[in-house]
């Protein structure tokens, strides 16, 4: 941990392994801070929840691909090695601004009503089961790769009509783009990634099936680039946020035995427990990055025109300012409000789905095995390498 907060080294393994402890520092020290990443892009990073919303909310704080990179490259100490993604998979919600923002999403808000997400519980029950009869009998299992990251990842294929035998992929593609550490590997495995996508969804335009994908080819309005950065956006970051939802709040619950019992003893408080457990360990710890197109005062620091921001979600949701004793996990706490889906308009789409996702998976795990307990040995827990998602590398548990 550096010694002078003013001198933070962001996305290191050491950072990572230790974020709530720097982040609260950081918190102390005052809502806005200068820091460098570990691949040397210097960032203004915002700490503080109230802070935090304005800079969500700031139309000055701009997303544009074409924009973005001219500033990544201008805040990068070696200009040569930033991050390179495929055209195609660059240009999604997430990195749109303004007016194309908003007709992409107003196009996919349907795909996500709540009666939609509702009508898929059934669903989501019977994978979430059928993993948990294969986990069943043994005696140590790893629930991150047998359980959370696969149930997401299997509704979210299904969904949009991936062939089963193409899932592994995904989770490779998935956890070389999201690492953010290695431009070259990123570079092709965002390529791998958006020429499958091409193929899929030039299927579809032939022989159109009852999923997503064939809706969203049939309903018309969207270019082949947009379909597919859809696509992306939901296969990869979609199964990420929501498996690190189930992997990060079943370790919450088994860290804290009374927690767990409260909500043994009454299941009817899953739903609340889903908030507090995404607000508690938040599945996405930083925003994707922002860039200033003029110049911006976010909690009365000065960012100068072209500088880079990145709203810290996770620090955001420990700020005691907002949430009372918010380093405490309280299960009844009123977690409405928490940023772990983000902000203002490009607030999380497919959060309704990860929400239900979550109930499902804790309540369906916790119900198959009452005697469900850690089983980690030293240095197992850690977290995994990223620059944007909060997620374990493993969770060994004995299901009891």
């Amino acid at each position: 941990m550096p010694t002078s907060m003013r001198s933070v080294t962001l996305f290191t393994d050491e950072y990572l392994q230790n974020s709530h402890e720097v982040l609260a520092l950081l918190r102390a020290e005052g809502p806005v801070h200068r820091a460098r990443t570990a691949n040397g892009l210097h960032v203004w990073v915002v700490t503080r929840y109230d802070d935090a919303v304005a800079a969500l909310t700031d139309e000055r704080l701009l997303k544009n691909p074409e924009g973005l990179t001219a500033a990544i490259r201008d805040n990068l100490d070696d200009p040569d090695r930033g991050l390179t993604f495929s055209g195609d998979i660059a240009h999604h919600l997430l990195n749109s601004d303004g007016a194309e923002h908003a007709r992409v999403r107003g196009v996919l808000a349907g795909a996500f009503t709540g009666e939609r997400i509702e009508r898929m519980r059934p669903r989501i029950t019977a994978i979430a089961d059928e993993l948990l009869d294969a986990m069943a009998g043994k005696r140590r299992v790893d629930l991150v790769d047998e359980y959370a990251l696969l149930l997401p990842g299997s509704v979210l294929c299904e969904l949009l009509g991936v062939p089963h035998q193409d899932r592994d992929r995904f989770r490779t593609w998935s956890n070389i783009i999201l690492a953010a550490t290695d431009p070259d590997a990123i570079r092709d495995a965002s390529i791998a990634l958006a020429a499958f996508l091409v193929q899929l969804i030039r299927g579809k335009q032939v022989a159109p099936g009852e999923d997503l994908i064939s809706e969203l080819v049939g309903a018309g309005g969207l270019t082949e680039a947009e379909l597919i950065s859809i696509a992306f956006l939901l296969l990869v970051v979609g199964h990420e946020t929501s498996g690190n939802l189930i992997a990060n709040g079943v370790l919450s619950l088994l860290r804290d035995p009374g927690q767990l019992a409260a909500l043994r003893a009454d299941p009817s408080l899953l739903p609340k427990a889903v908030e507090e457990l995404l607000r508690f360990e938040s599945p996405v710890a930083m925003t994707t990055l922002r860039y200033a197109g003029e110049p911006v005062v976010i909690g009365g620091v000065d960012i100068p025109r072209g500088e880079i921001v990145i709203v810290a979600l996770n620090s955001a949701n420990r700020d005691s300012a907002r949430f009372p004793d918010a380093d405490r996990l309280d299960l009844t706490r009123d977690a409405d409000g928490h940023l772990a889906f983000g902000h203002g308009v490009h607030r999380c789409l497919g959060a309704a789905l990860a929400r239900l996702t979550g109930v499902v998976a804790i309540g369906r795990l916790l119900d198959r095995f009452p005697g469900l307990r850690l089983d980690a040995r030293d240095g197992e827990i850690r977290w995994r390498r990223s620059t944007f998602m909060h997620g374990l590398h493993a969770l060994p548990v004995a299901p009891g």
